[in-house]
């Protein structure tokens, strides 16, 4: 008879008193997922390496975007210091995961990411997109998405190898709702942050599925850092989706302040950060 309860570190018999050890769930490479960087090419210690280092944009906007949104977060909530402090998270642990691939690692980075999207949800979600049930209470809202999140915590470690592909269709209702948001306005600022965001996260998903899918392609044209691009663009990605959402949640909650979008480190340059600037409406 075989025992088999779990990925703990233990022993289970086969055959005539042979044991085979089940690995750690901190051990190197006891995650199902693999991506297409090859491993252990610069470090014995790291088993992805630029899949690794590439979340070091993670701790440098991360950072930032608390600096730049802290006007914002007094006027509208001071829990928006918790989806940065949970993105940053999520670059610590995607690195952990990346250097080990091991299935805790795995486990975490995944995790970190489904409570950055409950408290984005908790915050930002329109009160008109709420279930009927709710009417448009945001406490009994936030209850409702803290309960989900809970049982997709436990059931997360049900098939972790399925976490990502349902992580990323959560994509889907985001889309839902910007697409909803994007033809009810005609402010232009707020159109041109919209586009942006999608384009981004459709490059951004692109890479990830690109190395999953043509992993085979990859490695024969000795091009495999998808993934890493993956990590550095959705790590801009993440800043562009929170002003959209600010955009979109301050015409519901802060009809008597005007949201502005400025860029870091200059609103001339091409390519920057956004972040929203808050002037009180006299008018109002």
């Amino acid at each position: 008879m075989v025992f088999v309860t779990g990925y703990l570190d233990q022993t289970q018999p086969v055959g005539s008193g042979h044991h085979v050890r089940m690995p750690s769930i901190f051990a190197y490479q006891s995650s199902e997922v693999d991506w297409c960087e090859s491993n252990f090419q610069h470090s014995e210690l790291v088993a992805e390496f630029y899949n690794t280092f590439s979340n070091v944009t993670f701790f440098i906007f991360g950072p930032l975007m608390m600096f730049l949104m802290y006007p914002y977060a007094q006027k509208r909530s001071r829990c928006i210091y918790i989806t940065w402090i949970l993105f940053m998270v999520i670059g610590l642990f995607s690195m952990y995961f990346h250097m080990t691939l091991s299935l805790l690692g795995q486990l975490l980075d995944e995790i970190a990411i489904l409570w950055l999207l409950a408290s984005s949800y908790s915050i930002w979600m329109p009160r008109c997109y709420f279930p009927t049930f709710l009417g448009e209470n945001r406490p009994r809202f936030t209850c409702l998405v803290l309960i989900t999140t809970v049982v997709s915590t436990f059931l997360s470690f049900l098939r972790p190898v399925i976490n990502a592909y349902a992580l990323n269709s959560i994509a889907v209702h985001i889309l839902y709702i910007v697409f909803q948001e994007y033809k009810k306005t005609n402010n232009k600022e707020l159109r041109h942050i919209m586009e942006v965001s999608v384009v981004l996260w459709a490059f951004a998903l692109t890479s990830w599925i690109s190395d999953r899918v043509l992993c085979s392609f990859w490695q024969w044209i000795n091009f495999f850092y998808l993934h890493s691009i993956w990590h550095v663009l959705i790590s801009i990605t993440f800043p562009y989706g929170m002003v959209t959402m600010a955009l979109v949640d301050a015409r519901y909650e802060m009809p008597g302040h005007t949201l502005k979008v400025r860029y870091w480190p200059r609103d001339t340059w091409p390519v920057g950060l956004p972040y929203v600037e808050v002037s009180d409406d006299k008018n109002c």
